[in-house]
């Protein structure tokens, strides 16, 4: 990936795009740090994982109507593929992914 790709050249592509709104301040937020990493760790380069600070932008988080941290929304060919707020289990997560990679 380019370094001056641009976030919304990122969810058009091929590659499923987990984007995780989150704040600072959320402690279900920080409780998702390790979920992510393990998720990355099971997925590889076959999925883009993006951390998203609503508090830093704000914009984004209304364009995506994020009403509450964490949301985590998976984006494919720049379409929203899946969507949940809150913390979500590795395991689950690792389905949504992976069933977009066939």
């Amino acid at each position: 990936m380019e370094v001056t790709s641009t976030f919304g050249d990122i969810l058009k592509g091929s590659k499923p795009v987990l984007v995780d709104f989150f704040a600072e301040w959320c402690g279900p937020c920080k409780m998702m740090v390790p979920i992510l990493k393990e998720l990355k760790e099971s997925v590889g380069e076959k999925a883009i994982i993006l951390k998203i600070d609503i508090d830093k932008n704000p914009a984004l988080a209304r364009r995506f109507q994020v009403q509450g941290v964490p949301t985590l929304i998976v984006f494919q060919h720049g379409l929203v593929k899946w969507r949940q707020s809150g913390v979500v289990p590795t395991k689950q997560l690792r389905q949504v992914v992976e069933g977009l990679l066939l």
